[in-house]
């Protein structure tokens, strides 16, 4: 994998970029779709193609492995063949799952046992096994496993719980180093910076991870609950240590407000269930702010959801039928909302991305940020 920073902003730490994976380029600042389970909820991978223009998307190991399991995924030939999507991909390591698992999972040196969401059934995560089961799935960007603090966690849970992070690091590392990937393309491992909401603890972490020298480089544990302001600071804090040349991850992140501020700080690349998970619910995300299509604000508005007529998802579906449908419950109401959503956080990214190219990046983002964060 090679990162090529095209551009910067003189203003900020904003920078568009070009990541070569064996799957294809990805055109940072970009914005990852969740796939958890191998797919996009509600989306034809078409749809992302074509319409999102969605260059890379998320799966997830744990859900994964438990769901349809590694000899499935192994016989077909890694992931890219099981769903037929012919982009990049990123596979989050189960970190985050195992840590939303706290009531039904034992943590300890060696790794996490937990018990299975869908049929109770006990398993043990290991960093090494982490890493061979995403061997398995083949994805193009695999993450070390980490264990994800609670944003309340206290300094001494957090402290011990970024030192296993590290030590598990070590084996992620060392089991990816001794073992190949499986299906002729080459992978990249991320290491993912803890620490929690506590500065020293947060330099400390990246300081860690800089020194693996690795391909790329995530942030995580947060978005779990902390003010935003202590997650810009955290994010920033971090950026200004891990290495410029390398590709940056916020994990989980965000609102379209969050992208552009985090972009601004040096983040490349984003994933959040949002976009899909709020559309389900009937939150639009606009150029001019967040609908909420439940309002009956909407009922008889015959205008396009995007009135500006940017997103192709918009052309054909009115602000009144789109609340119709998910007042309706209607399966295509979710489809249409995850949709709009998806295609509007990846045009967002692309006009960061011609932004920090052209100049013009610090003064547009606090102009949509403004906008973006009205209810309409």
């Amino acid at each position: 994998m090679r990162f090529t920073i095209e551009a910067t902003d003189i203003q900020s730490n904003a920078r568009a970029g070009i990541l070569e994976t064996g799957h294809g380029l990805i055109h940072t600042p970009i914005f990852m779709p969740v796939g958890t389970a191998g797919t996009v909820k509600a989306l034809h991978f078409k749809d992302l193609k074509d319409v999102v223009r969605a260059e890379i998307i998320l799966g997830n190991t744990y859900h994964l492995y438990t769901r349809p399991g590694m000899p499935v995924i192994e016989s077909a030939g890694g992931l890219h063949r099981f769903n037929g999507w012919e982009g990049p991909i990123l596979t989050d390591s189960g970190g985050y799952q195992v840590y939303s698992l706290a009531d039904s999972r034992k943590l300890t040196e060696n790794g996490v046992t937990f018990q299975s969401h869908i049929d109770g059934s006990r398993h043990t995560f290991t960093p090494e096994s982490v890493i061979d089961i995403q061997r398995s799935i083949g994805a193009d960007i695999i993450m070390a496993f980490d264990e994800c603090p609670p944003a309340q966690a206290p300094r001494q849970y957090v402290e011990e719980s970024m030192h296993l992070t590290h030590r598990w690091l070590n084996r992620c590392m060392g089991r990816f180093i001794e073992t190949s990937p499986k299906y002729g393309f080459e992978q990249s491992l991320f290491p993912i910076v803890q620490g929690g909401v506590f500065s020293d603890l947060r330099a400390k972490s990246a300081e860690a991870i800089a020194a693996h020298n690795a391909d790329g480089n995530a942030i995580g544990g947060l978005s779990v609950g902390e003010p935003e302001e202590v997650m810009y600071a955290m994010t920033d804090l971090v950026n200004r240590i891990l290495p410029k040349e390398k590709p940056r991850y916020l994990m989980g992140v965000g609102t379209p407000v969050n992208l552009l501020n985090s972009i601004a700080l040096g983040v490349d690349m984003f994933d959040c269930v949002m976009p899909t998970r709020n559309g389900r619910n009937g939150m639009v995300f606009t150029p001019e702010g967040i609908m909420n299509m439940k309002n009956e604000k909407w009922k008889d508005d015959h205008e396009p959801v995007d009135i500006f007529g940017i997103l192709p998802a918009d052309r054909t579906c009115t602000r009144a039928f789109l609340r119709h449908l998910i007042i309706s419950g209607e399966m295509l109401g979710a489809m249409l909302a995850s949709l709009h959503n998806l295609a509007f956080y990846l045009w967002l990214m692309k006009q960061a991305r011609e932004k920090i190219i052209s100049g013009e990046f610090s003064g547009w983002k606090d102009r949509m940020v403004r906008q973006l964060s009205q209810r309409l």
